[in-house]
């Protein structure tokens, strides 16, 4: 508990060092908000495996949905706590400064109030006691892992989709707004939030809406099926995917579309973040769960949302690079780079489906050891 609190309060010092100090100083910010990471990883590895020693089977099910609700609800109020922040005091600096203070009060309610049990304390039976491996035995072990391993890819494909939206999707239905004349061309340094305030809420209720729904669904397919956990995350994927690409069609003669699909696809793809923990939980010794957890976030980023909004960025550059001043080449092209989100999205359904081949046969593995 004391790392967890010492971690975040770390971490928020660092947001609120790299907003002050590193105007003049790109490099030293990048360090900064790497570091920021480190306290992020850390806690997010940590945390899911102290909910899997204190709970078992739907029960744990419950509070590890209960516990990712907070990721989509903080994300959708980050756009929007920042955005406003920014725009209040026309300096984006602001939009960095006003978390500490909610960092440091979360560390604070965790070092006081959260409980510490024994690794794996809820899966001993009859006093018996799972001894620890090494570090490189433990990974070696993840590696031949199936359902792990199919269900980190399908994590990284998701992370993927989610960090390229978050970065354009705002400036994707801005540029429909120009290319339909309902906005003007953005020639400042500092365009309009509008977007990014609503792409912000729809991310906090559909994060909600997808979790609960995932909760739910999972619980009720679990009676009929001991796969239920993946063959929900593939399915909602591969839903998901279907709404994306709708997206595409309808953003440039209907803004209130566009819309409608993002919250549908968003609400689908949402559904397996708690589930996707919950496997893990299944298919994963407890002393080797918070060794699986941060390797499948390293994973999940390196894959994912690490270099999906600079990869998305330079195929639309590229692919506007004759027609920079043209409107509708700008909105076209941000569309043709968006579009290799949803063939992602369900590359991550197919490896959801190949984590159910090997899902029963690693879940057995694991409560044997």
């Amino acid at each position: 508990m004391i790392c967890c609190f010492l971690k975040m309060i770390i971490n928020k010092s660092l947001t609120s060092f790299s907003s002050s100090c590193c105007l003049q100083h790109y490099c030293l910010f990048v360090l900064s908000r790497g570091l920021v990471g480190i306290g992020e990883s850390s806690y997010s590895s940590i945390s899911p495996t102290i909910i899997g020693d204190l709970f078992t089977n739907n029960k744990r099910t419950m509070m590890i949905s209960i516990f990712y609700l907070a990721i989509p609800l903080g994300s959708g109020l980050g756009y929007i706590l920042g955005s406003g922040a920014k725009d209040a005091a026309k300096d984006w600096h602001w939009a960095l400064r006003v978390s500490p203070l909610l960092g440091i009060t979360a560390g604070a309610l965790i070092l006081l109030f959260v409980p510490d049990p024994k690794r794996g304390d809820t899966h001993q039976k009859g006093g018996r006691m799972r001894t620890s491996t090494s570090w490189i035995y433990d990974i070696k072990a993840l590696l031949k892992n199936r359902s792990y391993m199919f269900s980190s890819l399908a994590s990284a494909a998701v992370s993927f989709a989610i960090g390229a939206f978050g970065m354009w999707i705002p400036i994707y239905l801005f540029r429909a707004q120009v290319v339909q004349k309902i906005a003007v061309p953005c020639t400042k340094g500092i365009c309009r939030s509008t977007d990014s305030l609503i792409f912000g809420a729809i991310t906090c209720v559909t994060g909600l809406l997808g979790v609960i729904i995932g909760f739910a669904t999972t619980r009720f397919f679990r009676k009929k099926t001991d796969r239920a956990d993946p063959l929900v995350c593939a399915i909602t994927m591969l839903g998901s995917a279907i709404f994306i690409c709708i997206i595409f069609v309808v953003a440039k003669k209907s803004i209130a579309g566009a819309y409608i699909c993002i919250f549908i696809g968003e609400t689908l793809l949402f559904v397996n973040w708690a589930i996707t923990a919950d496997i893990l939980m299944f298919v994963v010794i407890p002393s080797r769960r918070a060794t699986a957890l941060a390797f499948q976030s390293f994973t999940t980023h390196l894959l994912g949302d690490a270099g999906s909004p600079y990869l998305i960025g330079q195929i639309s550059d590229r692919l506007q690079k004759n027609y920079t001043t043209s409107a509708l080449w700008q909105f076209l092209s941000l569309g043709y780079a968006l579009m290799l989100c949803p063939f992602i999205i369900v590359l991550g359904g197919m490896f959801f489906l190949a984590t159910a081949l090997f899902f029963l046969d690693d879940k057995e593995k694991a409560e044997k050891q």
